[in-house]
């Protein structure tokens, strides 16, 4: 039996709890938060769990295996630095650390003392994406051209992480399962409107093979909105988590070039429109499948999806975009 200790039960922690309780071949026997009322609700829910607010007890305790970090993103690089080194497996919220140095970093920590460092890129354990990554790995809608990602809604503003961060990591973590590579060239727009964080983005990533992806994350909308479209050679997919029946819809639907033969070579674009349909999808809880994996990578020592270099690679193009915005903002105010 994995003993494992919950840390944070601010947003996202407490449904962290909730799952990984019911998660066989482990054990929740930990809580903690600086937050004693938070920690009084996990104990009425569930009277079988030690609390405490002191995170060093956890760190100590020889008889907990893995740490399950829902700490703020500024918190993740330190606190899972000391259960990595303390000889624990770690689970983290995304993203892994605030930046590209300190998420390399605990790769490499990972490494040395031979733990498990896995990052909580849910969507990478839904099974519509999944079901997604097959079609697209089948060939069924040909070459990728492009991907168009939008993720708005109206909040929740966060103080510690701007929007890119907090929304686009989910899009990029998709987009970085479906390709398996990293962007050559990333460009972004993107302001402050409300707060002292960035709250609206539009990131755009372009890959090897031609492929451009477009991402727009905002905290200021009156819809929110979670949606993604594929578009391949032959075929295209639409992806909408906010839908309840039909989340994957595959469009036989496309052009064609047929290029003329006289002296002006001109090009005749014929368009193709054919059926839309939805495959069948595996009905399971996203969350559940991200415990179980985490307890099966911690029994086999191996993680099969969403790793620490995954979730690096993700920090980086947040980085990167980030970074773009505060160098435009520097050279508008020098002018």
């Amino acid at each position: 039996m994995i003993n494992i200790a919950i840390v944070g039960l601010g947003y996202w922690g407490p449904n962290l709890l909730r799952t990984f309780v019911n998660v066989p071949g482990c054990s929740v026997t930990h809580c903690c938060d600086l937050d004693t009322s938070a920690l009084n609700e996990a104990k009425r829910k569930f009277p079988h769990v030690t609390t405490t607010t002191n995170y060093d007890e956890i760190i100590a305790n020889s008889d907990i295996n893995a740490i399950v970090l829902a700490t703020p993103t500024k918190t993740h690089y330190l606190l899972a630095k000391k259960a990595l080194k303390s000889g624990k497996d770690v689970l983290v919220e995304k993203p892994i650390a605030s930046n590209s140095k300190e998420a390399w970093e605990l790769v490499k920590i990972a490494e040395k003392y031979k733990r498990i460092i896995m990052v909580d890129h849910i969507l990478l354990f839904n099974p519509a994406v999944i079901k997604i990554k097959e079609l697209i790995d089948k060939g069924e809608i040909g070459k990728i051209l492009y991907i168009d990602s939008a993720r708005t809604n109206l909040g929740l503003f966060q103080k510690d992480v701007n929007v890119i961060f907090d929304l686009a990591a989910h899009d990029f973590s998709v987009v970085q399962y479906i390709l398996n590579d990293m962007p050559r060239v990333v460009s972004v727009a993107g302001k402050s409107q409300i707060s002292k964080q960035i709250d609206v983005a539009y990131v755009n990533a372009e890959y090897p093979k031609n492929i451009l992806a477009h991402v727009h994350i905002t905290w200021l909308s009156p819809l929110k909105v979670r949606r993604m479209i594929i578009v391949g050679s032959k075929k295209m997919i639409l992806y909408d988590e906010n839908d309840s029946t039909e989340k994957v819809k595959v469009y036989d639907k496309g052009v064609t070039k047929e290029h003329s033969s006289d002296s002006l070579k001109q090009v005749k674009i014929n368009y193709r429109v054919g059926d839309v349909w939805s495959p069948n999808i595996e009905i399971a809880d996203p969350l559940s499948n991200l415990a179980q994996c985490f307890v099966d990578a911690i029994s086999t020592r191996s993680v099969s999806r969403s790793d620490g270099r995954f979730g690096a690679q993700v920090v980086e193009i947040l980085e990167s975009s980030t970074s773009l915005l505060n160098k435009q903002s520097m050279m508008y105010k020098n002018k």
